[in-house]
């Protein structure tokens, strides 16, 4: 996936999850951050940023936060672009089907899940999860205890029990991870539920992506170590 009416920009601060203060050619101005995770390790002082332009002008703030350099590397930090890259990466053969029917956000009893498929006589289930944390080269999730991915991890169990195959796919949005591992550390419940889906029979799924400053694009099969 590709962004438009992109600008470069630096990191100045972030007084809450919503909205950070960066600066362009010495302007200060207000940034709508599309990521409520703490990305403490990413948005340092004067990080080199790219954010989007919007010219919608019943908009309260006219940037959104897309991309952060971290070392020489960019990291793409929009919560919703994983579930884009995604469905392109789905409708490309993904997984391993070109014929694959894909309905985004599909309700399941009270359950609501990223993606609905339907290839080659199966019928499946998936939830995507965006990474942006990443240590001495091993990706994490969460990086913010996330009861809604607690149940998301329970709700797939569930469809496994009806007959369906379940997936919970984690995009990692940067190059240069070599597994990707629960966070126990900061939310020890995900890290179990996690656990318990798998044996279960969810599938557990982990891509890298090619990030340039506005743009993201599913790549590699990483490790997933539980």
């Amino acid at each position: 996936m590709r962004y438009e009416h992109m600008e470069p920009a630096r990191f100045v601060s972030r007084p809450n999850r919503f909205v950070a203060y960066v600066e362009q050619n010495g302007r200060q101005e207000i940034c709508h951050v599309k990521n409520t995770g703490r990305c403490k390790e990413l948005l340092l002082p004067g990080a080199e940023l790219y954010v989007q332009r919007s010219d919608n002008p019943a908009r309260k703030t006219a940037l959104d936060l897309i991309s952060v350099k971290k070392g020489e590397q960019w990291v793409n930090m929009d919560s919703q672009a994983p579930n884009k890259a995604v469905a392109e990466w789905l409708k490309a053969g993904g997984l391993g089907a070109t014929d694959i029917y894909v309905k985004p956000e599909c309700k399941y009893e009270n359950s609501r899940f990223d993606f609905y498929l339907e290839y080659a006589g199966r019928k499946a289930f998936m939830e995507v999860k965006g990474v942006t944390l990443e240590e001495d080269g091993v990706a994490r999730f969460p990086d913010a205890p996330t009861e809604r991915g607690v149940k998301h991890m329970e709700e797939l169990m569930r469809c496994v029990e009806d007959g369906y195959d379940a997936y919970v796919c984690f995009v990692i949005q940067m190059k240069g991870v070599t597994r990707l591992e629960p966070n126990d550390r900061t939310h020890p419940a995900f890290g179990e539920t996690l656990r318990r889906a798998a044996e279960a029979g969810v599938k557990v799924l982990a891509y890298d992506c090619l990030v340039k400053p506005d743009e993201l694009k599913i790549d590699r099969e990483i490790k997933v170590c539980l």
